[in-house]
């Protein structure tokens, strides 16, 4: 038996709200890692968060259908996408106790730009001249935020760039090669991925003991598991909150509403990424971040409601 839904017609208002609830929920997760990642390692965050994750969404399959549902039905595309996914998430994180969650969240929102690239590329999509201009813009705009010949130019800010990427190629697997896998299936095996790529991370750290030096310089990579006071836990389980909110409402968001309507409130998260970095981290982007920021926006609404042709 397959985890199935009974087929829905579009409501806009609910898949509004729930990508709304959805943006708010990952924004201020991703401002919770960055405020704990000098207490804990990306690789023990990723372990326990998912560990946590994981027996909500065994309840939620169990509670459509049964156990059966889990299997993949093509294991090798559903193991690629959630590879992918899983490096969109380290490299994102990685990049967040070294530059503004503001900047970080710009750079990463070019990711419609990419999957309009890639779907030209890999999947033969036909795009317009209104997407190659979406391109064309959102690349500017990600210059003005890097300011790769300015002197405070920090390379930590080409991460998100990478995560963007990772997560273009995971959608277009999805969209050829896992289009028929619950979105719930999906999630599980997500989580899976996380823990096997951070139980390989923490067993390679034990094993080669970076010295003290290495790890001080960077320990939200390098770090070996750490012991864990209440308020650590408390961020860990509001964390795995957060995650299976992402990946529950985002599908509820984008089965119920038109995907180019959908897309756009998506870049919500941008303004709350910017509201999050102000009122815990102080962070105030400059006006040539702030025009970038619009730029990518803007790039991002003209790629994702470009015509069909």
């Amino acid at each position: 038996m397959s985890a199935r839904q009974p087929e829905q017609g579009d409501n806009l208002r609910v898949a509004i709200s729930a990508v709304l609830f959805t943006v708010f929920a990952l924004s201020l997760g991703d401002a919770l890692i960055k405020g704990i990642s000098s207490n804990l390692p990306v690789w023990q965050m990723f372990v326990l968060r998912s560990s946590m994750a994981i027996p909500v969404l065994i309840a939620l399959v169990c509670w459509q259908s049964d156990m059966s549902a889990l299997r993949p039905r093509c294991a090798g595309w559903l193991a690629l996408r959630s590879i992918l996914l899983t490096l969109m998430w380290v490299f994102y994180y990685i990049s967040l106790p070294h530059i503004a969650l503001s900047v970080a969240a710009a750079v990463y929102y070019t990711l419609p730009l990419f999957i309009t690239l890639f779907a030209a590329l890999f999947i033969g999509e036909k795009v317009c001249a209104q997407g190659w201009i979406a391109v064309s813009l959102g690349f500017c705009g990600v210059l003005l935020i890097l300011r790769p010949q300015a002197e405070n130019f920090n390379t930590y800010a080409l991460l998100p760039l990478i995560s963007a990427i990772f997560y273009a190629l995971a959608m277009i697997i999805t969209r050829t090669k896992c289009r028929n896998d619950h979105y719930l299936t999906l999630s599980f095996w997500l989580n899976v991925s996380m823990i096997c790529v951070g139980v390989v991370a923490l067993t390679v750290l034990s094993t080669l003991k970076p010295s003290i030096a290495e790890v001080a310089a960077n320990p939200f990579m390098l770090q070996s598991w750490t012991p864990m006071v209440s308020q650590d836990w408390l961020a860990i389980g509001l964390l795995a909150l957060a995650i299976l909110v992402g990946s529950v409402f985002a599908a509820i968001a984008y089965q119920r509403g038109p995907s180019s309507v959908v897309s756009t409130f998506d870049f919500a998260y941008l303004a709350f990424a910017t509201i999050w970095g102000f009122i815990f981290f102080e962070e105030v982007p400059d006006a040539i971040a702030i025009t970038g920021i619009a730029m990518i926006v803007g790039a991002g609404i003209l790629a994702v409601r470009r015509p069909e042709s």
